[in-house]
């Protein structure tokens, strides 16, 4: 289920201890041109990352969704012409930032248009299914608006991680 900026960090913390920004123990960011080869750009980003990091079985999970965040960011947040060649305009973010028992994936991009999922009943149609594709592999979520130097929106995901016993 996502969610606006109002609620953005409520299911950051749903039966799970408070974050405490500090208590980062992986994070990673890289900078995406704005063009659709940015999509294998940020899979090989990801991949690499959760490499390094022990996330068990949600490494699929992650990489399907880090792909479709960017997408979406690419196809629905840049002008329509930024991504065949056009003027530069500012380049998609994506972070990703692990906790003990959570990995939060984020995209930056420069819209301020909220996302919109795509209805259940028009799953038929060829494209819009990427927040629906966020949605079932996550475990939440949401997004949240840009303040003060920076403009656009961060859309994030979380994902809860088995810790080790």
């Amino acid at each position: 289920m996502g969610t606006n900026g109002s609620t953005m960090l409520k299911p950051l913390r749903q039966g799970l201890p408070p974050l405490d920004p500090s208590a980062v123990s992986n994070a990673a960011s890289c900078a995406l041109p704005a063009r659709y080869e940015a999509v294998r750009e940020a899979r090989l980003f990801t991949r690499g990352t959760l490499d390094q990091w022990d996330v068990g079985d949600r490494f699929d999970d992650i990489c399907l969704v880090v792909s479709e965040l960017v997408t979406n960011a690419l196809r629905h947040a840049l002008p329509n012409d930024t991504c065949r060649g056009a003027e530069p305009h500012p380049a998609v973010r994506l972070h990703l930032m692990r906790w003990t028992e959570r990995l939060v994936c984020a995209v930056r991009d420069p819209s301020h248009d909220t996302p919109v999922t795509r209805d259940a009943d028009d799953f038929s149609a060829e494209s819009g299914r990427g927040l629906f594709l966020v949605d079932s592999f996550s475990d939440s979520w949401g997004w949240h608006p840009l303040a003060g130097t920076l403009s656009g929106k961060v859309v994030w995901a979380l994902f809860r991680l088995r810790t080790a016993e």
